[in-house]
């Protein structure tokens, strides 16, 4: 039984890298610095470490011969999921480029509203390092924060030491839509954060007033969508008063149509405000590989991670290359999942031959015609993964011998198995 000290996170997004776990043969325990995301991922529990085809036990080699089986001449394979460090990912578009198959990341419908406002019109965002040394001003759009990420207060706002501010205690926060669900943005010194509540799906006029009245345009309404334009008014003169405002938002929490139109009118309001003063965008990512699977497809073929290679060059669409829209229209004749760090994420239900690389302990409403157990970055092996501010690449330590191979190994022998298929 030994204890490890100084561990990164792949799981919350935010780069916590002080987290203190005790390993007791294959059985982690955290110790120290967990929360509600991190804590369970790293404690659960190692509960199957053979492969399985046709829910038959078998040896490694013969679950990925028997992948690379399934695989050959298929004419539109879709490879989903895509949770997994660097190196997986990597392995993961090798065999991509190999069979001609779809690449599509199982967060990217939701991540598509920025990605669809940043390739209109740009934005202008942050690192979590200028939060923490900045940031006096932080407003949290349509998200609850808390949630998201627990220690994203602790470790980036109410930290002691800041480069360029004296007291971190008299940040002001924001709440604009959603409220917090505790007391993790109320500042050292007791003062709560600002709230206004509206529903989600009214935050686009809410925005659009907002941003109106940082331009000093008139706006006649008393309210909009129950929110007074006085409070507004208060939160456009906080914004332009700051010296370093931060806006974040989730694009998954806004689950309204078209919602990229509202990202958007957050990005060019960011703008706005950097005629007078400095503020910047914080858009909340990089859960279960998210921000690493956009980046790798990024630096290797130029789109993130919703791209096909059925024609031997790689063609992204963010819309038709959607699993769930191929998998429902009949065009996909595989699927390959690949999720090394949740094992509650489990592939679409589908009739096709379907080969899961995943987590030890996943459970299936259908067995999968191959079950490949890999080991966890961060826990397993050693790798790299991307947090949320996609600046820096967090070194993840091997912290535990659990005899599972990782994601990279598994995917590049099925890419050799398919020169011999």
């Amino acid at each position: 039984m030994i204890e490890i000290t100084e561990v990164p996170s792949p799981f919350c997004g935010i780069g916590t890298d002080d987290l203190s776990i005790q390993v007791d043969g294959v059985t982690l325990k955290v110790l120290a610095n967990g929360c509600a995301v991190n804590t369970p991922f790293f404690e659960q529990a190692i509960t199957d470490t053979s492969a399985r085809v046709a829910g038959q036990a078998v040896s490694l080699e013969t679950a990925i011969s028997h992948a690379a089986a399934l695989l050959k001449n298929t004419q539109l394979p879709v490879i989903g999921g895509c949770a997994t460090d660097v190196n997986g990912m990597r392995g993961l578009l090798a065999l991509a480029d190999r069979i001609g198959a779809v690449v599509d990341n199982m967060n990217f419908t939701s991540a598509r509203n920025n990605f669809l406002a940043l390739q209109d019109s740009g934005w202008m965002n942050t690192t979590l390092a200028e939060v923490k040394n900045r940031c006096d001003v932080l407003m949290v759009v349509g998200t609850d924060l808390e949630t998201f990420a627990p220690r994203f207060f602790e470790r980036y706002l109410w930290n002691s030491e800041a480069m360029f501010m004296e007291d971190t205690s008299q940040r002001d926060i924001i709440y604009l839509g959603k409220a917090p669900s505790g007391d993790l943005s109320t500042s050292p010194n007791g003062t709560k954060a600002r709230v206004l509540e509206c529903a989600v799906e009214d935050l686009p006029e809410v925005m659009a007033v907002l941003r109106a009245l940082v331009k000093g345009r008139p706006i006649r309404a008393t309210e909009v969508c129950g929110v007074p334009v006085v409070d507004l008014q208060c939160i456009a003169d906080t914004l332009k008063a700051a010296k370093y405002g931060v806006v974040t938002w989730a694009a998954g929490a806004l689950a309204y149509r078209q919602a990229e139109l509202t990202v958007q009118m957050l990005s060019e309001m960011i703008k706005d405000l950097n005629n007078t003063t400095r503020c910047s965008g914080l858009p909340l990512a990089g859960k279960e590989g998210d921000q690493t699977a956009n980046q790798v497809c990024g630096w290797t073929t130029g789109y993130p991670a919703r791209t096909n290679f059925s024609r031997g060059y790689p063609e992204y669409d963010p819309f038709l290359n959607d699993t769930n829209v191929l998998l429902a229209d009949g065009e996909a004749d595989a699927l390959v999942w690949v999720q090394a760090f949740n094992t509650n994420s489990t592939p679409p239900a589908t009739d096709l031959p379907t080969i899961v690389v995943g987590r030890s302990g996943m459970t299936f409403a259908k067995e999968p015609d191959v079950f490949i157990p890999v080991g966890t970055p961060g826990i397993d092996h050693a790798g790299h993964a991307y947090r949320m501010d996609n600046v820096v690449a967090i070194r993840l330590k091997k912290l535990r011998d659990s005899g599972l191979p990782s994601t990279a190994d598994v995917l590049n022998a099925i890419e050799q198995a398919m020169q011999v298929a």
